[in-house]
């Protein structure tokens, strides 16, 4: 079953849609009985239904799984209202956490069992969300922004960038950018700060990604390693694009996804029955 909501975030109604689980996927031990969550986190200018149905498909997919699933818009994409690109990635962050705080106060959600799916600018939101939620236990990563503010003006053009500094907007495919919402993207560093994350971490990227590079994922790898808690573990699929559009890139993807949540899930079982 799917629904759609309409979330309120200060002055902003956000826009969201909640897969429920299919299957009947019970843990054992602690959390019982309890469904496990997952948030989908969109990219830039981007939206809950992803490109090519993204989004749409792959909770679709995962509730089929046994997750409830949660994709929304952040203000200002989709069906959201407010202005996206006048705000910055600390906004971003509060926006997902206020979705963390609707969907577990109005559902049994199993608290040991949080992930958040971040996409491209929206795996960099999901690693500064969860470094400051502690609700948050595990992350997934697809093809995610490395150095926010190099990767977006990459994307945009400096041309757009040098314009909203001098003229304090700049329109890039019909969304108005201040200079505040670059300056945000300077302030954060995923790359640093996801060593402050302490729960286990799932990395996919592709080879033939133009947007992102690939190598971002073995960067990511390499500093979560330096961890003392938490594993992080990283698929490479070959020529796959940023956003996955071919059938069978996006089949691997989305079973490289399901078989490490089924596995952490099994392996947190293990480990509750070991403590008891």
């Amino acid at each position: 079953m799917e629904r759609n909501i309409t979330i309120r975030h200060h002055e902003v109604d956000l826009a969201a849609s909640i897969h429920y689980p299919v299957a009947d996927h019970k843990p054992e031990g602690k959390g019982k009985g309890r469904t496990p969550l997952i948030v989908i986190c969109h990219g830039f200018v981007g939206n809950r239904i992803g490109t090519d149905r993204l989004f749409v498909k792959s909770a679709r997919k995962l509730a089929n799984e046994g997750y409830m699933v949660v994709r929304f818009d952040y203000a200002g994409c989709g069906e959201s209202t407010g202005e996206y690109g006048q705000q910055g990635l600390e906004s971003m962050v509060e926006q997902t956490r206020t979705i963390l705080d609707y969907v577990m106060n109005c559902n049994d959600i199993d608290p040991t069992r949080v992930t958040l799916l971040g996409h491209s600018l929206g795996g960099a939101v999901a690693i500064l969300t969860a470094v400051r939620d502690r609700r948050v236990n595990h992350l997934v990563l697809w093809s995610p922004v490395g150095h926010p503010f190099n990767d977006i003006v990459k994307i945009v053009g400096r041309e757009t960038y040098d314009q909203a500094v001098l003229e304090g907007e700049a329109d890039f495919l019909g969304y108005g950018f201040a200079p505040e919402y670059f300056e945000s993207l300077g302030h954060f560093q995923p790359f640093q700060e996801v060593r402050r994350f302490q729960g286990d971490v799932l990395v996919i990227h592709g080879t033939g990604d133009d947007v992102i590079p690939v190598d971002y994922a073995f960067l990511y790898q390499k500093e979560l390693w330096t961890r003392s808690e938490g594993r992080c573990d990283k698929e490479i699929i070959f020529q796959a694009d940023h956003t996955y559009s071919s059938g069978p890139h996006r089949r691997e993807l989305l079973e490289h996804t399901c078989k490490w949540l089924s596995e952490r899930s099994a392996a947190q079982t293990q480990w509750q029955h070991w403590m008891i």
